[in-house]
């Protein structure tokens, strides 16, 4: 399939507009900056190959997020990332926030419970998006959100929390 250039350049703004929350995203929930950059480069070839137009940006941002968690998902499951030992990563990738701890805690979380909380106050969507995005109910993401605040709140007074949910 040969691109014209209008469609180059539509996608390079795409790129340009949602690269780094898609990042965020996959760094969000793998916690390994080359992982978070492959996942990113594949979610980006998935919306140059995808044939369909989007309603509007919010559409375009909310398809690109969903993408970047199910590649994350299929990432983690898979037998290459399940046989090989990670690099630790010398400089972490940091958000462009000035809570910057709370952040490092968030790290704590089980991905679950990170995702919903990034979507929500990080990138300011409803518990209804994010049930769409997750691919759950919007009881589920509203109790995970509130399952994440609480355990949030244990980790930052300094208790131990366990995951399992």
């Amino acid at each position: 399939m040969e691109r014209s250039y209008v469609d180059n350049e539509l996608f390079r703004t795409r790129v340009q507009m949602f690269g780094d929350t898609v990042f965020r995203v996959a760094f969000n929930r793998l916690q390994n900056l080359s992982d978070a950059e492959d996942i990113t480069q594949e979610v980006f070839l998935a919306l140059y190959l995808h044939s369909k137009d989007f309603d509007n940006n919010e559409h375009l941002k909310a398809w690109l997020i969903r993408v970047a968690i199910n590649k994350c998902s299929d990432l983690k499951k898979s037998f290459w990332h399940n046989r090989t030992e990670g690099i630790k990563e010398s400089v972490a990738y940091t958000f462009d926030s000035t809570d910057s701890d709370v952040l490092s805690e968030l790290k704590k979380l089980s991905p679950v419970y990170r995702d919903v909380i990034y979507l929500y106050y990080y990138e300011g969507y409803k518990i209804n998006e994010i049930a769409v995005m997750t691919g759950v109910s919007t009881n589920t993401a509203s109790s995970r959100l509130k399952r994440a605040r609480k355990k949030l709140g244990l980790i930052l007074e300094g208790a131990e929390v366990y995951e399992g949910e």
